[in-house]
């Protein structure tokens, strides 16, 4: 068991721990969100053949080549092509089809012209200026070409590629199926939310800190419940989770005072327990484990601290147990809209939200970033990492960070 490891060398540490969960084939108006489990790549052009994009007449461009306003060029029209239907007929020179959005562009057209540029009846179109060849062709392939690689397994199914997937014709998409977490709370002190709050007693607020944040990630959560300050009672909760779920969530009793306890019982349930401390502040507090390929993370009670070591150690774990490409949090570089007054012997984060300020993206801190300030989570999107031995902070400092 190593003590007091580097965040990062934790980090990986459980994501070497971690495979993904087993997959499902699911139709596609429920993958919104889900894990992609295959590699696909487009078996058809889309769109499948040259269309039309705007209401108007397919044409030949050659045909307008001394099209003026003095002399306009008249075609003849030949037959109406609306979405959904096929042209009958090749064009000759002189001749026009009428065309509807989407509607694919008949044999001898080389360009479509748009009514509102134009003069028409029943039977015939006026043009007042040349057109070139290739105008206003949709081309066969121009969003997708058939061959190409649509997304990798790994990939989150947003609304662009449930789209590309329909327009593919894939109905039922293979994706992984949502990992579920184990959530237990310790400590006497702490009570649930529908009970009353007596006197000593604060709120199980990192149930609903921890199943938010795993409810985003793509995860579902299961609560164990309250084990409080015995040891027995956190073994049993430990036994109860990693019978029905695939990793396992704790907070509190991770110190090294009497009444901290998740340690010991998680070595009780037969957890291999790895590390004991990570050197990073808040959520300094930690304790990590593994049984029969599962992952058991003991967390800070305090739930501010519970909550960066979430995100900075143990999400990118969770993220390869969804079953994702890209495990590793967005990195990006923040400055700092206001001064931090303290000084970082370890490794510091500093959670905030990005704002747009003169032109500038700037990181805005919230008043408090103390360890159980939940308050200073509220539209948090930001955590900035601070280098161990980093003076106090004035404003304009530049830091690298992560979204959250």
């Amino acid at each position: 068991m190593k003590k007091n490891m580097d965040y990062m060398q934790a980090r990986d540490l459980l994501l070497e721990l971690v495979r993904p969960v087993d997959t499902l084939a699911l139709p596609l108006e429920e993958c919104t969100g889900r894990v992609l489990a295959q590699t696909l790549t487009a078996a058809e052009n889309i769109p499948p053949f040259d269309r039309s994009p705007y209401d108007g007449y397919a044409l030949r461009a050659a045909d307008t080549e001394n099209a003026s306003v003095e002399q306009p060029v008249c075609l003849q029209i030949v037959e109406e092509i609306p979405a959904g239907a096929v042209p009958n007929k090749p064009l000759a020179a002189g001749q026009a089809a009428k065309i509807l959005t989407g509607a694919p562009i008949p044999e001898g057209a080389d360009a479509v012209v748009m009514f509102e540029v134009t003069q028409y009846d029943e039977k015939t179109v006026r043009l007042f200026s040349p057109v070139q060849s290739g105008s206003n062709i949709v081309r066969a392939g121009e969003d997708v070409r058939k061959g190409q690689l649509l997304a990798e397994g790994g990939t989150v199914i947003d609304a662009g590629l449930a789209g590309t997937l329909a327009s593919q014709g894939i109905s039922a998409p293979q994706v992984f199926r949502k990992p579920c977490i184990g959530l237990i709370c310790t400590g006497n002190e702490v009570v649930d939310v529908d009970s009353p709050l007596e006197t000593g007693k604060i709120y199980n607020s990192n149930r609903y800190i921890l199943s938010a944040a795993l409810k985003r990630l793509g995860c579902e959560t299961e609560y164990l419940g309250l084990a409080g300050d015995c040891a027995r009672d956190i073994a049993a909760c430990i036994d109860r989770a990693l019978e029905r779920c695939d990793a396992v969530l704790l907070t509190g009793g991770v110190s090294a005072g009497d009444y901290d306890l998740t340690p010991g019982a998680m070595e009780r349930s037969c957890v291999e327990v790895l590390v004991r401390g990570v050197d990073m502040k808040p959520g300094m507090a930690c304790a990590y484990g593994v049984k029969d390929g599962k992952l058991i993370c003991g967390l800070s009670g305090n739930p501010a601290a519970a909550a960066t070591n979430f995100y900075a150690v143990v999400l990118p774990a969770l993220n390869r147990l969804c079953g994702k490409k890209d495990v590793l949090p967005k990195e990006l570089t923040v400055t700092l809209a206001e001064s931090y007054p303290k000084k970082s012997h370890t490794t510091r984060f500093l959670r905030g939200s990005l704002e747009l300020s003169d032109g500038t993206v700037k990181l805005r801190l919230p008043q408090s970033q103390g360890n159980v300030v939940v308050s200073s989570m509220i539209g948090s999107n930001v955590i900035a990492v601070v280098p161990a031995g980093s003076g106090p902070l004035p404003a304009g400092t530049r830091l690298k960070g992560f979204m959250i």
